[in-house]
């Protein structure tokens, strides 16, 4: 999928940038605190793990970067081209440039913080791993690689995704991760949104280079890169 229009990525991070300076001015915070609390009453055991599980959807490390490459390294092989592995390292060294150091400049408790001021942006008494709220890197994870999946999927197959498949792909995961990151108390709920309008720039800014390995109907030889 190519894009093409600029505005979108502007308002995108436009949002991202209006909602952070809300709540480093002390906007939402209620909101947060009150869907967080609310979660934590309504959260059964069962219903908590069932949550959990689900939530891997989003969980780079351990398990969308270890498909995507080897999606990347299959559709390599079959295209006998590096260019489906340089799609893995570009979507890497966006998310690491990006996603983690907004966490440590913006130093946000999670709502399982039992410290002072825990929703704060900014929090002197958070560190370690419950200082890295905010964005939440999950939500950026299904958008980013879920395209780098589908799109090295289509290499594989040597076909475009149908437009279904594609769908599921874009729009599912999020949904669910948005969804139980919230619930389950691992990040609040503006964190979500946060990742999600930092991952669809990420994801289209992905979108737009021309990779000159896009998936076509009719399959030709490649070129080694």
């Amino acid at each position: 999928m190519r894009v093409r229009n600029w505005w979108v990525e502007l308002v995108l991070l436009a949002g991202f940038v209006l909602l952070t300076v809300a709540l480093a001015r002390g906007h939402l915070l209620a909101l947060d605190v009150a869907v967080a609390d609310w979660a934590a009453e309504h959260r059964p055991a069962p219903l908590d793990l069932t949550l959990r599980v689900f939530n891997y959807l989003g969980q780079g490390g351990q398990v969308l970067m270890p498909v995507a490459i080897a999606l990347a390294g299959w559709a390599a092989l079959r295209l006998r081209s590096v260019r489906p592995l340089l799609v893995f390292v570009a979507a890497f060294v966006l998310m690491y440039l990006t996603i983690g150091p907004l966490k440590i400049w913006l130093d946000r408790a999670a709502p399982a913080f039992v410290g002072p001021n825990r929703e704060i942006l900014f929090n002197p008494d958070a560190s370690g791993r419950y200082a890295m709220s905010y964005p939440s890197g999950h939500l950026a994870n299904t958008v980013v690689w879920y395209f780098v999946i589908g799109f090295l999927l289509a290499l594989v197959l040597r076909k475009p995704l149908s437009r279904r498949v594609y769908l599921v792909l874009r729009v599912v995961p999020p949904a669910i991760v948005f969804v139980t990151t919230t619930y389950t108390g691992f990040h609040w709920i503006t964190d979500s949104v946060a990742g999600l309008l930092l991952g669809l720039v990420l994801g289209r800014v992905l979108a737009r280079v021309p990779w000159g390995i896009e998936p076509r109907s009719t399959p030709r030889p490649a070129s080694p890169a």
